[in-house]
């Protein structure tokens, strides 16, 4: 609370020890999620469901008590400035019950032993290349996501309702303009990069490197640029997540390859930024609406943030490719302009975490096009391998070889985030236009970058995002942060800087 403040009533004092109650309930929740997937035995899987099914039925039960609706219309009428940072968590919690006790517990209790049970099924079938051992549990989480979107929806069940869930006012009336304004510009820009006459040596990408000593170097390259190990952690998992359990408690995965380095690197940047976040968030809020992330977008934002416009850039391979060199000897010889030259390809690819920036919302278009036609009941989600990979031809251009490289590869199915996808590329626009914000009030950002000193944009970050938590709605904090209302044109504009320093003529 602003010390100005007169004391806060004692009805809000009330609810918010009542909300962080239930958030308690739901850090439950989440640490078993994240044992599941870093360090829970197969075997373990169904009794693993009923334990989260138990965690899922208790928190709603609490969350929805007539009690919590209670505290919260005593607060709404205990005359709290309406700007103020205490009306806002109220007007959020408002949000977070009205919508919450919509949904049944039996629903919420069938999704989360479904959700638990479809994300053990989906690691053995995605391991094996066996669609049809995951197929059951596709069909059954869209049903279940359609019958949750109906609860919400007075029956209607629309694919705004899911939406809502991860980006708060978006409609799929807003999204489609954005996302067919990349359709039509991404194709031929790749185009024009893969033209061209220069090609990258990507065998600097395949050199040996131990995957303890890729670990030892994430860890250090993710501590230099802020992350706190003493309130995080970096582990190993079938898909790279950032997962907060609490305060002081942020806990970043990644998957290591065999084969090309990169994937792990830059995997584990995107979940740095997620963690960054959390890390940022407002600590006296921590429990309520306020200590948590504005949006899956803003989310996104922040990981993209780092991973493509800081990690991708030459300023921040100046510091950091003399230490990747003494931790991978292989790379020894190496050239730093041929390095970046290699992790700034563009190509066409397979798996989405490892796409390029230029063709990644491509495959974000794809994932979104094919949720939506499973939702609606277009298209039946056993038939998805063909149409995954028919669409994928014709966005792509390639020919998918197999399943567990086509529609296996994303966990996000499987746990039930339908809604999710779309929330990439919102991420990729806002952090183009955020990055513009940054540069303009951080003029010598690129000298501090290649220095070492990540400090400023982090605090940048932080000063003007992390410490508002939810208290504005997505679209509003973009609009304060940046001046403009989204827009593709920022990402399209720096996606066209990059392709032509790094492929166009004379170079």
């Amino acid at each position: 609370m602003n010390a100005a403040h007169a004391p806060l009533p004692a009805a809000y004092a009330v609810l918010i020890a009542a909300w962080k109650r239930v958030s308690l309930l739901g850090a439950v929740g989440k640490l078993l999620g994240w044992d599941q997937e870093v360090n829970l035995p197969p075997a373990g899987a169904p009794h693993r469901a009923e334990q989260q099914t138990l965690i899922a039925g208790l928190a709603h039960e609490w969350r929805t008590d007539p009690k919590i609706g209670d505290l919260i219309a005593a607060a709404e009428r205990c005359g709290l400035p309406p700007d103020s940072a205490e009306a806002a968590c109220v007007r959020e919690m408002r949000r977070d019950y009205d919508r919450a006790v919509k949904v049944p517990r039996p629903l919420v209790e069938e999704m989360a032993r479904t959700h638990s049970l479809a994300v053990a099924a989906w690691q053995e079938a995605r391991k094996k290349n066996n669609f049809p051992a995951f197929a059951p549990w596709l069909e059954k989480n869209f049903s279940l996501a359609r019958r949750y979107a109906e609860a919400l929806d007075d029956g209607a069940g629309s694919y705004d309702t899911l939406l809502n869930d991860y980006e708060q006012g978006l409609t799929a009336a807003a999204l489609d303009p954005l996302l067919g304004r990349l359709r039509e510009a991404l194709p031929p820009l790749a185009r024009e990069a893969m033209r061209s006459r220069r090609s990258p040596n990507q065998d600097l990408l395949n050199v040996p490197f131990p995957k303890e000593a890729q670990a030892a170097f994430a860890r250090d390259l993710t501590s230099a640029i802020g992350f706190d190990f003493t309130g995080g952690r970096l582990d190993e998992s079938a898909h790279p997540f950032c997962s907060t359990i609490g305060p002081g408690d942020t806990r970043l995965t990644t998957r290591y390859s065999g084969r090309n380095f990169k994937e792990a690197l830059y995997s584990t940047i995107h979940e740095m930024g997620h963690g960054l976040y959390e890390q940022g968030l407002p600590p006296e809020h921590r429990g309520t609406p306020l200590g948590e992330g504005c949006s899956s977008g803003v989310h996104e934002s922040q990981s993209l943030f780092w991973e493509n416009l800081i990690a991708h850039s030459p300023a921040f391979w100046a510091f950091f490719f003399p230490r990747l060199q003494a931790a991978c000897p292989a790379l020894a010889s190496a050239r730093l302009d041929d390095f970046l030259f290699a992790v700034n390809k563009v190509e066409p690819s397979f798996i989405r975490i490892q796409a390029d920036e230029v063709t990644y919302n491509l495959h974000i278009l794809l994932r979104t096009g094919l949720e939506r036609d499973m939702f609606s009941g277009r298209l039946p989600p056993r038939d998805l391998p063909g149409e995954w990979n028919r669409r994928f031809h014709d966005l792509v251009g390639l020919d998918v070889p197999d399943d567990a490289q086509g529609c296996l590869q994303d966990i996000h199915w499987s746990v039930g985030a339908v809604g999710y996808f779309p929330t990439y590329s919102l991420g990729h626009l806002n952090a183009a236009q955020i990055e513009t914000a940054l540069r303009a009030e951080v003029r010598d950002l690129d000298r501090l970058l290649a220095r070492g000193d990540f400090s400023p944009a982090l605090a940048w970050l932080r000063r003007n995002i992390h410490q508002h938590g939810r208290r504005y709605e997505p679209a509003d904090l973009v609009r304060r942060v940046t001046g403009q209302p989204l827009s593709p044109e920022p990402l399209l504009a720096h996606l066209r800087e990059k392709v032509r320093f790094y492929y166009g003529a004379g170079r």
